[in-house]
């Protein structure tokens, strides 16, 4: 696993024994500079790993690309920890020659945690002005299965590897209508998850992502329901409760948002008409 994990003693308490000391396996959590065209853009706290997606997922959430041919090279810089290793902690993207860079002045939180995601989007309306995809599925891809949405938090938490060893990260899986696993990443920051699962889509020209369900295995923050939607992402199914501004954002951006997705019952929040048990929501 290298540094998606570290190992650390620590001191086991019980009612039923003796205390005693043990190696616990933790997962890695590392800041993650971003630099765009030379300028530092942002810094996240993330599991080290899947970098590169980690990095174009992020600029497709803040809008700045959202077709690959817009995103240039990426490259760690040069960085050492204390005893002269690189660490890995700053990527350099370069924009293609013609792709405006961000305009940086505007009101946003250049430093993000792992938990909180990206909160400097002003409001939904500004969220829903500067996506370039609808959520329009292709005729042929039918409606999306209540069985099939059940069960994707099972396939999710069976493919989750980092998530066995530490049960310390957060996991986002991109499905088919037809429960088909596409991919997916896991990180301490939930929002992370979806940058990384969003960047491989980037970068393998698969944007935007109109058939296609994202699993989280949390809650569903604003934060979730803007990356999906930057990313033509038309349902959004997470295994607890979605904020009151991910439903507001949901409704107004055309995007299925579903809650409590848990063995077999599950909680639509908005647009229900894609799942094949859709009804009308009551008020």
């Amino acid at each position: 696993m290298g540094r998606v994990t570290q190992r650390r003693k620590v001191l086991k308490l019980s009612l039923a024994g003796p205390p005693r000391r043990r190696e616990d396996i933790m997962a890695a959590e590392e800041p993650l500079e971003i630099r765009l065209g030379g300028r530092p853009f942002s810094v996240t706290m993330r599991t080290p790993g899947d970098d590169f997606d980690l990095v174009a997922g992020f600029l497709v959430s803040e809008g700045v690309v959202w077709a690959p041919e817009q995103l240039g090279a990426m490259r760690f810089c040069a960085g050492e920890d204390e005893h002269g290793r690189q660490t890995y902690n700053v990527v350099e993207a370069q924009l293609a020659p013609g792709v405006p860079l961000p305009d940086t002045s505007l009101e946003r939180h250049v430093y993000t945690s792992s938990s909180c995601g990206i909160c400097g989007t002003a409001s939904i309306d500004a969220v829903t002005k500067s996506s370039h995809f609808d959520l329009e599925a292709p005729p042929e891809t039918g409606a999306l299965a209540l069985e099939t949405l059940l069960a994707l938090p099972d396939k999710l938490r069976r493919r989750q590897q980092v998530f066995e060893r530490t049960g310390g990260v957060h996991a986002a899986g991109l499905f088919t209508f037809d429960g088909e696993l596409l991919c997916l990443r896991e990180d301490v920051g939930r929002h992370n998850a979806v940058d990384k699962v969003i960047g491989w889509a980037l970068r393998e020209g698969k944007l935007p992502l109109r058939s296609t369900v994202l699993q989280v295995s949390g809650r569903a923050s604003f934060e979730l329901v803007q990356k999906a939607y930057l990313a033509g992402i038309p349902v959004l199914a997470a295994v607890s409760a979605p904020s009151s501004l991910a439903v507001e954002l949901a409704e107004e951006a055309g995007l299925t948002l579903a809650g409590f997705s848990r063995g077999e019952t599950v909680n639509v929040y908005a647009h229900p008409e894609r799942l094949a048990a859709g009804v009308e929501l009551s008020v």
